[in-house]
């Protein structure tokens, strides 16, 4: 037989929140059981790696929670005061404004670790609405930071390669201007990440970002954009004290402004200056043997 495709996140959801009690709880319910949960008695996730949630499409889910209900349960944990949220913060809120009551939601036992709220939290929320890239970098800078994962921990948590964690991070490096343009959709992430090279020059990286969104470049253009400003300047050529000489000479020669310059590939200009038709007429009878 042929083995099923490997999800895009690891084993998903349903790998992380047991089907079957295995031990009893509170009022003997099961310690992982699914019933309906007051929505005032549930409190927020600490660990919620999404800030920021659109108005509008909260208003969109809570109509159709009005018209249909809550298709998919939110996941919360026991705690002495009631409940804290695990997983389905917009479902919680969209609920709330649909004038819901109670919600549908797979309890867990209060045993439930921090380190797995959050990566629940995270799970749930790629696997549904995206996270922005930000949000996404400082859920997985928690899970480095607060509960000593490994880089290639989280990305076996959240079912993505090492190098996908590790760009996403690289993202907490940029300023708050280039965050926000991210946040907000001005630019993606690959944008973001073609800027690095520029953070250490706060001037130089805000005058880059202003270019990217005028001209409406694309990662190419804006990774060769970041080349060029990072080029050092072309130091001037030093002048050739001969050629200046010669110049010289011939400017006494012709009455004229005479200059030479040289190619470094070899060969060179030789430029002369009149200031009006008399004199180049002059020069050309000169040229020709005529004077």
């Amino acid at each position: 037989m042929a083995t099923p495709p490997r999800l895009g996140l690891g084993r998903g959801l349903a790998a992380l929140i047991p089907q079957e009690a295995s031990e009893s709880g509170p009022n003997g319910l099961p310690a992982d059981s699914l019933q309906r949960v007051p929505v005032d008695r549930i409190r927020p996730n600490p660990h919620q790696p999404r800030h920021r949630f659109d108005p509008a499409q909260l208003a969109e889910l809570a109509a159709s929670i009005r018209e249909h209900g809550v298709i998919m349960p939110i996941v919360v944990r026991r705690d002495p005061e009631g409940f804290v949220l695990v997983a389905g913060e917009r479902r919680l809120r969209a609920a709330r404004i649909a004038g819901l009551h109670d919600i549908p939601a797979v309890v867990r036992g209060a045993d439930l670790a921090s380190d797995a709220q959050l990566v629940l939290a995270l799970l749930e929320n790629l696997q549904r609405a995206d996270l922005d890239p930000i949000e996404a970098a400082e859920g997985y800078q928690r899970l480095v930071q607060e509960f000593g994962l490994r880089q290639e921990d989280v990305a076996r948590k959240v079912g993505k390669d090492r190098a996908t964690v590790a760009n996403s991070l690289r993202l907490l490096n940029l300023p708050p201007e280039g965050r926000e343009a991210v946040i907000s959709g001005q630019i993606s992430a690959g944008h973001a990440r073609a800027l690095l090279p520029l953070v250490e020059e706060p001037e130089r990286f805000l005058q880059a970002l202003a270019v990217v969104l005028q001209r409406e470049l694309n990662v190419r253009g804006t990774e060769a954009l970041v080349r060029q400003l990072r080029e050092p300047p072309r130091a001037s050529p030093r002048p050739d004290k001969g050629l200046e000489r010669l110049g010289k000479e011939l400017a006494r020669g012709l009455g004229m402004k005479v200059r030479i310059t040289a190619r470094r590939e070899g060969g060179g200009r030789l430029l002369v200056d009149y200031t009006n038709d008399g004199e180049l007429d002059g020069l050309v009878r000169r040229l020709r043997g005529e004077a």
